[in-house]
């Protein structure tokens, strides 16, 4: 979003964006907005009544009438607080409830987005975006468009009374108002900026953090401790100044506005003072002046408030709404194709893909990580991927599981094209296991399931048996509900990888997908694997990335990787006969060893 974009007029629109998340609760904020008005009412109400009392009840000595007007006060006073109580707690109900939908619809779109949006945004930013960002909108959509409607309609209302009071005084009282309405464009313009830097530097902090704390081992080891101090002093610097900016143009403006205030009651006060010792007014009408000169720049005020906030909001929404604007999430088909029997047939057929996403489909030049990549996978059948790195091997499970969309070519699953089929379903018959397992927070159970209360306890229990993950689960304290820690950090990286193999065989998956499953474990747990794995790929169509080709030997099919192309397919017996490049890949693992033909 450019700069000269924002200037113009962007903020009548940005601000119709909030107000639209206010419109499931339409008939909450219409009865918000009238007790407002009434509030806005009542408060003006009061100067004209102790004028009428002055000028009618106490002059001419009415003690009854004057009892009657102390009455009538009393009732407005109340009605006016009570209002105000009913107002408060009516628009930030209304307001967390927009926040609430907000918030929920800014989560699920990151969660539709395609690993091609995560790989170029930093998650502190995201994080941000979601948390303080949001935050920001709180109070505009809690209080704000009522209260600044509702400040509105009291100047009205104060401006009506004090014209029909006395018109010349009302013109002494508005005269400071051109110094006022130019102090408040100064302070819009500058703040708005001061605003938008603020929220920048809160995300750069954030990001910085996360990135950091993750990383914290690193840092450490290196002995970087102080050069990355010195780094996070100079963003939190750039976020001290940027707020402090935000600060000055407050200070500056807030005393402004008092003094504007203060030149209004001297104004009234020298002017209405001398037409009333000429009769020109009433002593009654003087002092319900000197109170309307004192009341007229409350909402002024307020309305600078909320201005303060408007002006944080709009910097958050531009980078909400900017977001919620990027949609890199894989597109629907227009014709969804029921995958209703899986047999597990996979096929590759002339793919080529590149992460750039301006990449086309006829440019050779672009930097393609698979060129015209062909290979079948028969139901029930095991496929090894195999090469060094970089040659393209994961990413060929990132395409099949549709985390990505390639350029050319065609996938197919059982004879359909994965992309005129549901993603849900897709993934849903696909268990993957990485070499980088990520577990959350909360207990082993919750970690193999993802709170999917559909599968029970016993489907959980022959699951683990079947890959010989009970033995150390069941040697937890709380066994199942033992917590993990966030990332897992309570377990050795060999349960952990367990745990990743157990989440997804446990919903029994029509094809694995196994990422160097099995590359960081120790002896005694690769052999638990390999066992159990044994039993699982009978039926089940299977797909295996490894860099140690001793785990691949007696799959069905192996294919070896070479830049992003295949170079040589064929069993393991067939590919060390070929002495090609697979057979200088398993001399270099075991050139101590003996060649197994």
């Amino acid at each position: 979003m450019s700069k000269e974009s924002t200037k113009k007029g962007i903020d009548s629109r940005l601000l119709g964006r909030i107000v639209s998340y206010l419109m499931p609760y339409k008939g909450w904020v219409t009865l918000a907005f009238l007790t407002v008005m009434i509030a806005a009412f009542l408060g003006p109400l009061s100067p004209k009544l102790v004028q009428v009392t002055i000028d009618r009840d106490i002059v001419s000595g009415d003690m009854e009438g004057l009892r009657r007007m102390i009455g009538i006060l009393f009732i407005v006073l109340a009605g006016e607080g009570i209002l105000s109580f009913v107002n408060a707690y009516l628009t930030q109900w209304i307001g967390q409830q927009a926040i609430f939908d907000l918030r929920t619809k800014l989560y699920r779109h990151i969660q539709r987005q395609s690993l091609r949006f995560f790989d170029t945004r930093p998650i502190g930013q995201l994080i941000t975006r979601v948390t303080s960002d949001v935050e920001s909108l709180s109070q505009v959509l809690s209080a704000g468009v009522v209260t600044i409607l509702g400040d509105l309609f009291k100047l009205i209302f104060i401006a009506w009374f004090m014209f029909s009071l006395d018109w010349r005084l009302a013109l002494v009282t508005i005269a400071v108002m051109p110094i006022m309405i130019y102090a408040t464009f100064w302070f819009k313009r500058k703040v708005r900026d001061a605003y938008r830097d603020t929220r920048k530097q809160v995300a750069r902090l954030n990001s910085f953090m996360q990135e950091h704390v993750s990383g914290m081992r690193i840092v450490q080891l290196f002995g970087r401790e102080e050069e990355e101090m010195n780094r996070f002093d100079d963003i939190n610097n750039d976020h001290r100044q940027a707020h402090i900016r935000t600060i000055f143009y407050f200070a500056l403006f807030w005393p402004m506005v008092d003094l504007v205030a203060s030149a209004a009651l001297g104004l009234v006060i020298w002017y209405g003072g001398l037409s009333a010792m000429t009769g020109g007014v009433t002593i009654g009408v003087l002092i319900a002046f000197i109170q309307y000169a004192r009341r007229f720049f409350e909402p002024i005020r307020n309305l600078s408030d909320q201005f303060n906030l408007l002006q944080s909001a709009m910097a958050g929404a531009e980078r909400i709404f900017g977001l919620l604007d990027t949609d890199e999430s894989i597109p629907a088909p227009d014709e969804v194709t029921a995958w209703e029997k899986v047999d597990g047939r996979i096929e590759f057929r002339n793919v080529w893909f590149s992460y750039d996403p301006t990449a086309k489909p006829d440019d050779l030049e672009a930097d393609w990580v698979l060129q015209d990549v062909s290979f079948v996978v028969n139901p029930g059948e095991s496929l090894a991927i195999v090469g060094a790195t970089g040659a393209g091997k994961t990413t060929i499970i990132n395409l099949l599981l549709r985390f990505y969309e390639i350029q050319k070519g065609e996938i197919v699953v059982d004879g359909v094209n994965i992309r005129k089929l549901d993603l849900d379903n897709l993934r849903d018959h696909i268990g993957l296991v990485l070499q980088d397992v990520f577990l959350f927070s909360g207990s082993v159970r919750e970690n193999v399931i993802l709170r999917n209360e559909d599968l029970g306890d016993e489907r959980i229990r022959a699951a683990a048996e079947a890959i010989g993950a009970s033995g150390f689960i069941d040697k937890l304290s709380d066994g199942f509900d033992q917590e993990v820690k966030e990332r897992g950090m309570s377990l050795s990286h060999g349960q952990r990888q367990l745990l990743s193999f157990l989440r997804a065989l446990v919903y029994d998956p029509r094809i694995l997908v196994l990422d160097e499953a099995t590359s960081s474990v120790d002896t005694e747990t690769e052999e638990i694997i390999q066992k159990a794995l044994e039993t699982l790929m009978k039926g089940r169509t299977s797909i295996a990335i490894a860099h140690r080709l001793s785990t691949v030997q007696h799959a069905d099919q192996i294919l070896v990787m070479h830049r992003g192309q295949v170079r040589e397919r064929g069993s393991h017996q067939q590919l060390i006969a070929a002495e090609g490049l697979y057979r200088k890949l398993y001399e270099l693992q075991y050139k101590d060893q003996e060649l197994a033909v």
